[in-house]
């Protein structure tokens, strides 16, 4: 799940900075949780010239050895697994009783990279098409010094993405988390140090948004993975080609994900699983949905039955294991949502969940009550601009070429669903839909064997799947002569 990062574009409401050190602030307690001291920007440069250095040696350990390496990892990560839950919900505030659900994720994709490792990294021969007295092949050799700039709200799921399997096909990695969930990088780091991985072959690094900046322009960093804003994208952009190099950049960015709803839909299945995929983790996921396109034919009972689904909701404490909606990160993070529902509002749009069910979302906290828009277009940015937060806004459409049109019409291209029961209309559509993934009948989920990818303003590069290790490495092209003597 793609997601954001305070790596660029920190809010002061989310944490606290000084100078020399950053103090995380527990969203649903306005208090402070854990402070990180920051380096020198010396010390940075030292820890990649280590990283560097550090990857002449690792690149040599057999491929064969650092999966072993990756699957002891997977085990020394489930000796944590107990402590991690309310950690992470006191640095973000998911409820207690859904970050299983990340650990469980983060493991698969863990245990699915290992598994493909050896094919997708193993030489391409080209001995079939060889002439006589030459051997042709293809390597996969690592890029080297790899910064990951993970973010907070799936920072588990997030980092594995790019962590391990840049570990595995031979590279280093500095880890750069998210100032509002530090612990979450440093329990990674700890799970490969005790699986075997070198100290200085993954580092985990709390930086400023200059120190940052600093480490993608490093000129002995070699790729740059960023999760986060499209303004932070463009700044590491810009950072990571400061000195003048050409070192790639993978941008997982921004979303504003739809779903259409068609008229021959299952209804009571896909309104659970649309809300679902609208409020889960209080929205805060780039492939999260956020914006609704329901046949005319159906319209009325979906609104009627997702509004119903909403009120349901339980908005509070996400330490309690009885909540199913937590605040959101911030105090500034809740009033840009409500204040986006308000403009909403004003221009004409009519919510259906009436605040006082949820009175513990005032002003001046985190809590947002979750909301259902009708009567929206696109001329609000409700429909248009990411919200990252519990808000449906649900649009009526008469046909398939009208629903198309509305997905479409939008700078981001992550993830789209369409709900339907016409796997042929489903293909019609899928093919001219404009996003990195295309769902029938479910949605905001990752699975692993496939890429993960955006368009247009959703960013550029691709993580998981056997694609997700050509990004990590580069092809080098080997063409023997072979003399008689």
């Amino acid at each position: 799940m793609a997601n954001r990062s305070d790596a660029q574009t920190a809010t002061v409401s989310t944490h606290s900075f000084s100078n020399t050190e950053q103090t995380t602030i527990s969203p649903h307690t306005q208090q402070p949780f854990v402070t990180r001291k920051y380096p020198a920007e010396a010390e940075v440069g030292d820890a990649i010239r280590r990283a560097k250095d550090a990857q002449a040696k690792w690149r040599e350990v057999a491929l064969e050895e650092r999966v072993k390496i990756g699957e002891k990892f997977i085990e020394e990560f489930k000796k944590m697994s107990d402590d991690i839950p309310l950690e992470l919900t006191m640095q973000m505030a998911r409820p207690i009783s859904q970050v299983p659900g990340e650990i469980r994720g983060f493991l698969d994709r863990a245990s699915y990279m290992l598994s493909i490792a050896n094919s997708a990294l193993a030489d391409v021969s080209l001995q079939d098409t060889d002439k006589p007295g030459f051997k042709r092949f293809i390597k996969r050799v690592p890029l080297g010094v790899v910064l990951v700039v993970a973010p907070w709200n799936y920072p588990y799921l997030v980092s594995i993405n790019s962590v391990l399997p840049a570990l595995i096909a031979g590279n280093t990695v500095i880890l750069k988390p998210s100032p509002q969930t530090p612990l979450t990088a440093e329990r990674f780091a700890t799970a490969l140090h005790r699986a075997g991985v070198p100290q200085d072959a993954i580092q985990v690094l709390h930086l400023t948004p200059a120190l940052t900046s600093y480490a993608a322009s490093h000129p002995l960093v070699d790729f740059v993975g960023f999760t986060g804003s499209v303004e932070g994208g463009r700044a590491v952009q810009q950072a990571a080609i400061e000195k003048g190099g050409f070192k790639g950049v993978a941008l997982e960015l921004g979303g504003k994900d739809p779903a259409y709803v068609r008229a021959d839909c299952d209804l009571d299945y896909t309104v659970g699983e649309v809300v679902d995929g609208a409020l889960f983790n209080s929205g805060q996921s780039c492939c999260a949905i956020e914006r609704v396109y329901v046949h005319s034919s159906i319209y009325d009972a979906f609104v009627s039955k997702a509004a119903a689904l909403v009120k349901d909701y339980v908005l509070g404490d996400p330490t309690d294991p009885s909540t199913t909606l937590g605040p959101v990160v911030s105090v500034a993070s809740a009033d840009k949502i409500k204040a986006q529902v308000a403009r909403a509002v004003q221009a004409g749009a009519k919510p259906l969940i009436p605040e006082d069910l949820f009175p513990i979302a005032k002003h001046g906290t985190a809590y947002v009550a979750p909301q259902v828009l009708i009567d929206v277009n696109h001329s609000m940015d409700v429909m248009t601009e990411e919200t990252f937060g519990p808000v449906i806004g649900i649009q009526k459409v008469s046909s398939d070429e009208e629903a198309l049109a509305l997905m479409n019409d939008s700078r981001y291209g992550l993830t789209a669903s369409v709900w339907t029961q016409d796997t042929a209309a489903f293909s019609a559509l899928e093919d001219r839909i404009e996003a990195g993934t295309v769902f029938m009948n479910r949605a905001d989920y990752l699975d692993p064997a496939l890429a993960w990818t955006g368009v247009k303003d959703s960013g550029r590069g691709v993580s998981l799947s056997k694609f997700g290790y050509d990004q990590l490495t580069r092809a080098k092209s080997v063409h023997m002569k072979i003399l008689k003597s």
